[in-house]
């Protein structure tokens, strides 16, 4: 995922490239870390990284991604290239937790074509509803989500594929 801070035009190319027995790796831009999340009260994770501990508190909307780090905020969007390329297919296969959290309500069903911006699933975390939309047109493959479920960051929630009538090559941006 390519992101982009508004306050600053800075982007950060965010990759997650592995998950195992509570250790998350991830690479921000050409570096790697690896990384335990906890959840702890209030909405608030405590995150790992090497020897330093951090409290953080995210929160996803439609269009943004907020991020709360000790004193220190920021907000982040989506990098206008993933975007545009999201418009015309599904952009990723899977719809995942942004944050630890409890899903209130399952917008859609399996089967079910979605377009872009389509609310899909509600989740509940540090008090407040954040609800996932589509980022493309896709089809409902799987929900593996369901009603009072609690989930962890991460949690892959629905599987998506192609809607009809698009391809790989219709998702991409122009001139990619």
């Amino acid at each position: 995922m390519k992101l982009k801070r508004p306050s600053d035009a800075r982007e950060f190319e965010i990759a997650i490239i592995g998950r195992a027995h509570g250790l998350l790796r991830i690479k921000i831009d050409d570096e790697e870390f690896e990384t335990v999340i906890e959840p702890a009260v209030g909405g608030v994770s405590i995150v790992t990284i090497g020897e330093r501990r951090l409290c953080v508190r995210a929160s996803r909307s439609r269009n943004s991604l907020m991020v709360a780090v000790g004193p220190s905020s920021f907000t982040f969007a989506e990098a206008e290239a993933r975007m545009s390329g999201a418009r015309r297919g599904s952009a990723t296969p899977e719809v995942a937790a942004p944050m630890p959290g409890k899903v209130l309500k399952i917008l859609v069903s399996e089967g079910q074509a979605v377009a872009a911006g389509d609310p899909l699933i509600v989740l509940e975390a540090m008090k407040m509803e954040t609800t996932l939309f589509a980022e493309g047109a896709a089809v409902i493959q799987k929900i593996h989500a369901e009603a009072n479920q609690m989930v962890d960051h991460g949690t892959v929630l629905i599987e998506l594929s192609p809607a009809a009538g698009s391809s790989a090559s219709e998702s991409q941006a122009p001139g990619a």
